[in-house]
């Protein structure tokens, strides 16, 4: 599949996409860049995403994932 950005930067997910993750008018996306494969990865932030998290995170320190994360974003 293949779309176009515009002058503005955005693009529009196909339709196919959109009804196959749950996209829809409001939906979040949460955008991951991978350097080393030279990839933007689009993750949509639905319930079912924000279900799959639960636990993830147990046992480590909440705050500490937090700070690296927000470090991550600003060396972007």
């Amino acid at each position: 599949m293949e779309t176009t950005a515009t002058s503005k930067g955005q693009i529009v997910i196909p339709s196919s996409v959109r009804r196959k993750f749950g996209i829809r008018e409001g939906t979040r996306i949460q955008i991951e860049v991978d350097d080393k494969a030279g990839r933007i990865v689009l993750k949509p932030i639905t319930r079912e995403y924000i279900h799959g998290l639960r636990g993830k995170l147990r046992g480590k320190g909440l705050t500490k994932s937090l700070m690296s994360e927000k470090k991550r974003e600003r060396e972007l």
